[in-house]
């Protein structure tokens, strides 16, 4: 069998973490048994998708890494939908309801009332004839429901493992509405079919709806795929996402100056017992992925977490990575720079202050009382070329000419060249900002 994974997003909107999580998870699947990764566009809400979204979302799967081996999407499918449709309608398997939503809600508060199950009576059954001819002459159009066979759906979930669920306490599903438009159900289950999805791959929150499809499956004769149902994401204290960290979108995260590198590193292993750890490549990702380390609790992201992993990512980036990087944000640094300032980088952004400590013009911090021992360092200043050893013989020559030693020795040197009292090892940062470029610093009154 080849294996073959879907990401199947709707286009309304720009994908965020628990849509990464998903593609990730269904990418990972794949390559890890040298399967393929399906994109499918669910654009069937017309009004809703956008030419805008569809393109967003491959771009955001491409930044991610994730590359896609087949795309389609569902707008361009609904031939195909009706004539399932129809074939269903033949064989009694779907029904029309002409229900309106008011006359349903008040259906399901009366059940509840009674300590009943709000599950729909299908009394759309019973209607006649001369029932059907009066809704219709009202202008009420139906929509239709998926006859379930009442019987118990059993599957083993490669996550959640033997999972039952008795159909007769469920709804019949609506599959198409009454202006005639599609669900999500019935195309859902059409395409799985016709491009051979071996694994669904998607939150705990379609469990319920896995039952119905497992049904039409059976009903459309199609091969039933495997189906892998993962937890959701909570925030760190175990509450239910907030709006500003569920919705998050990649572009958000971009914007923020997250890496890809960083996201996958973290979504992969949410949820399981491995360590997470920040990787540049998705080769550990692919070889370490398997349902059995996701656990059903849900899984616990914290943005804090992000941003450590993404520091750890860009402390440890090779030159020839960044490189482009920096320069589609408009930054041109060479490797020497890159090396001596990406362990005190947060985001590549973070790159331009020392582009400016670099050449800028900057203005020096220099005390008043350290002004007399500013001036002496002037005057001991090594006389080019400089190289790694430099700030060592400047520094001891100092330290035995006033006795500093320490905080004291150091920190005003760096306040004097580069205005900062943090940042990289001195020792290398002198030499790309030069010996002209140091003097008149410390020259400045």
């Amino acid at each position: 069998m080849t294996i073959r994974t879907r990401f199947a997003p709707s286009p309304t909107g720009y994908l965020h973490l628990g849509n990464a999580r998903a593609a990730l998870f269904c990418w990972l699947y794949a390559r890890r048994h040298n399967g393929e990764f399906m994109l499918r566009l669910d654009d069937t809400d017309i009004e809703r998708s956008t030419e805008a979204y569809a393109e967003a979302i491959e771009e955001d799967l491409a930044w991610l890494g994730l590359d896609v081996d087949l795309k389609d999407k569902q707008s361009g499918r609904f031939n195909r939908y009706d004539d399932v449709t129809a074939d269903l309608k033949a064989r009694g398997l779907i029904y029309a309801c002409y229900e309106t939503p008011d006359e349903l809600d008040r259906k399901r508060k009366r059940q509840l009332s009674r300590g009943l199950p709000p599950v729909y009576d299908r009394a759309a059954l019973d209607l006649t004839s001369e029932q059907i001819q009066a809704y219709e002459a009202e202008g009420r159009a139906p929509h239709w429901r998926f006859k379930l066979s009442g019987e118990v759906v059993v599957w083993d979930d490669l996550i959640r493992g033997r999972q039952t669920i008795e159909t007769a306490s469920l709804s019949d599903p609506i599959l198409i509405r009454g202006d005639g438009s599609y669900l999500y159900t019935l195309p859902s289950v059409i395409d799985d079919i016709d491009f051979n999805i071996s694994h669904v791959v998607r939150g705990e929150d379609h469990v319920t709806n896995t039952a119905t499809q497992v049904e039409l499956f059976q009903a459309l004769g199609g091969a039933l795929p495997q189906f892998a149902h993962f937890s959701l994401l909570q925030s760190a204290d175990g509450g239910g996402l907030s709006k500003r960290l569920g919705v998050l979108s990649l572009r958000d995260l971009r914007d923020m100056g997250i890496e890809p590198m960083s996201i996958n590193s973290l979504i992969a292993r949410l949820g399981t017992a491995d360590a997470i750890e920040a990787v540049n490549d998705m080769a550990p990702l692919i070889e370490g992925f398997n349902f059995a380390r996701l656990g059903r609790s849900p899984a616990r992201l914290d943005i804090e977490e992000l941003k450590r992993l993404n520091k750890k990512i860009i402390q440890d980036m090779p030159y020839a990575v960044a490189a482009p990087k920096l320069k589609q944000i408009g930054l041109g640094i060479d490797e020497a720079l890159w090396l001596a300032i990406r362990g005190n980088l947060e985001t590549l952004g973070d790159a331009e202050q020392f582009i400016n400590i670099i050449a800028g013009n900057l203005t020096p911090i220099i005390h008043d009382e350290d002004r007399d021992y500013i001036a002496q360092a002037l005057t001991l200043l090594p006389g080019a070329p400089w190289d790694d050893q430099t700030w060592g013989a400047w520094t001891k020559a100092l330290k035995d000419l006033t006795g500093r030693k320490g905080r004291g020795l150091f920190m005003p040197l760096r306040l004097a060249l580069t205005g900062q009292e943090h940042g990289p090892e001195m020792q290398n940062l002198i030499i790309l900002i030069g010996p002209d470029q140091v003097s008149a610093r410390l020259a400045q009154k």
